[in-house]
């Protein structure tokens, strides 16, 4: 196969750990799930539904816990009470994220008036 330029001969794009990484975290809700847990450490379902607010769905919220959970980033803990009680909790992975998406929340909050404005702008055009 020939090689298009200097990047993809030190690169190997298909094995790529960020590009894992951002395909996993390029959805809605998992950055906010981990930075909600990132400052309060455990919660339960509803609390972390409430903290996002009404934009997410259960099925959602669900689907978006079980892959953090799958990857590492939280633990899943059911109580066998009645009714039954299910906490998620941050784990040490999780925790070493948080740093960068206060940071990546930093940015965009000291950003996103210039890129609103750019995105009007480039809409007049």
């Amino acid at each position: 196969m020939k090689k298009i330029n200097a990047l993809e001969s030190d690169f190997d794009f298909k094995n790529c750990p960020v590009r894992k990484v951002l395909d996993r975290f390029g959805d809605k809700w998992s950055l906010l799930v981990l930075l909600i847990l990132g400052k309060k450490e455990t919660l339960r379902f509803n609390e972390i539904n409430k903290a996002i607010g009404s934009d997410i769905s259960q099925k959602m919220l669900t689907v978006t816990l079980r892959t953090l959970e799958a990857d590492g980033f939280l633990i899943r803990t059911i109580y066998p009470e009645v009714p039954p009680r299910v906490e998620y909790t941050i784990t040490n992975l999780g925790k070493s994220l948080v740093p960068l998406i206060d940071n990546l929340e930093q940015w965009a909050k000291s950003n996103m008036s210039a890129i609103e404005k750019s995105r009007d702008n480039f809409v007049k055009v």
